[in-house]
């Protein structure tokens, strides 16, 4: 969707003006990806508007592959406003009911702070205010989304497929498609998984279950989604992951929706996915990779300490930073550093996007010894620095002299 970041700090009615961007969970992963080096498409739905225009033209900029984006001529692209701060899990300020944005994306997620950040309370310890969140996405182009729309053929056509718990919440029409992308058949590519749980728009999405007429889904025809008697959100975001094959979980997510605390709780609860990887705030990130016997290999690592920014975007570059590294072949330590890295790119950033650092520094990086590792801090503008080769090819262009 396209994002409005406040222009200073305050309240949403104090702040005089906004800077447009870019923001989205599945897009952010895509753009990451790009910018990583690799090959990313992204599919999903956007109105004939000038967001619209504006969203794919700059998500396409990064390197994304945006020929399956389709524009919808009679609803809306979604955006949204935020104010800076946190925002809790479980809980969420009050926008506009009955929204949804461009490719399920729900706007800046808890998974957001989790990963190379300092925790909510902020680098130096003190409390961030939460932040406000304020959603304009009722009847958008995204909500429309479904089997007929989006044939599998697209979707399954790369090495990995990565979804999110938010497009699901959207409508019936997105719950038939996730089910559909997730179904296990020949052919059916590595699918990645992010919970991404919104709390309002699940509890929008069930309300309409009820039939009590505030479900946020739209089906293809504009009417409100009628998915009553479905099953409650947490129930679907179970069955979606347990049919995916790598599934990202923040240990607060899992706690406010299933009332599982705990990485190994969680993966007693998720022993489907060959990978789980349980983030894990500030302290940094469990991965489950399933052996050919059956028992696990658990590995962890520690997250980076970063001077934040702005907590927006960093789940989903964590996400991208692992996808990286499995599209690689890495081992799973360095799958989730390079996670951390990518999350603290965007940590350091004022939006959804930054810039990740070159392989090469990553790579150098990534390869540190657990004290070095654990030595490092980054604050704004730590990408733009010279890698370790370029530093030497400055230092020989002095030292050497012209024969």
């Amino acid at each position: 969707m396209v994002t409005f970041l406040p222009s200073r700090a305050g309240r949403l009615a104090d702040v005089p003006s906004f800077a447009r961007g870019i923001g989205g969970a599945e897009s952010n992963v895509a753009c990451g990806l790009a910018r990583a080096g690799h090959s990313a498409r992204w599919i999903s739905r956007v109105g004939a508007d000038g967001f619209g225009e504006h969203l794919v033209r700059e998500i396409a900029a990064t390197g994304v592959d945006t020929r399956y984006v389709q524009r919808d001529p009679h609803r809306p692209t979604g955006i949204y406003f935020r104010t800076a701060g946190e925002r809790a899990v479980g809980s969420e300020p009050a926008g506009p009911e009955g929204a949804a944005g461009p490719d399920g994306s729900d706007g800046p997620d808890a998974s957001d702070r989790r990963d190379a950040s300092d925790g909510p309370d902020g680098p130096d310890g003190a409390a961030e205010p939460l932040a406000e969140v304020l959603y304009y996405r009722a009847g958008s182009a995204a909500a429309a989304m479904s089997p007929a729309l989006v044939p599998r053929e697209w979707a399954w056509s790369g090495r990995v497929l990565h979804l999110t718990g938010i497009t699901p919440a959207l409508s019936a029409d997105c719950r038939a498609l996730m089910r559909e992308l997730t179904t296990r058949a020949p052919g059916r590519p590595l699918v990645s998984f992010d919970l991404n749980y919104r709390f309002s728009l699940w509890r929008n999405a069930d309300a309409g279950r009820s039939g009590n007429g505030e479900g946020d889904g739209c089906a293809d025809d504009g009417r409100a989604d009628a998915d009553t008697g479905a099953e409650p959100g947490p129930a679907v975001l179970l069955g979606l992951a347990r049919g995916c094959d790598l599934v990202f979980v923040g240990e607060d997510e899992a706690e406010a929706v299933w009332g599982v605390r705990g990485p190994e709780a969680i993966r007693a609860a998720l022993p489907e996915p060959e990978l789980l990887v349980v983030k894990q705030g500030s302290a940094g990130a469990t991965a489950y990779a399933r052996r050919p016997d059956g028992t696990d290999a658990v590995t962890f690592e520690p997250a980076l300490r970063v001077d934040v920014v702005a907590p927006v975007g960093a789940g989903d570059a964590f996400a991208a930073g692992f996808l990286s590294g499995t599209l690689r072949g890495l081992p799973i330590a360095e799958r989730l550093r390079h996670g951390h890295l990518m999350a603290a790119a965007v940590l350091t950033v004022p939006g959804d996007l930054g810039t990740p650092p070159s392989r090469e520094r990553a790579d150098h990086l990534v390869a540190l010894d657990a004290a070095e590792w654990g030595t490092l801090r980054f604050g704004p503008g730590w990408t733009d620095l010279p890698s370790p080769a370029e530093k030497w090819a400055e230092t020989a262009a002095v030292e050497v002299p012209d024969p």
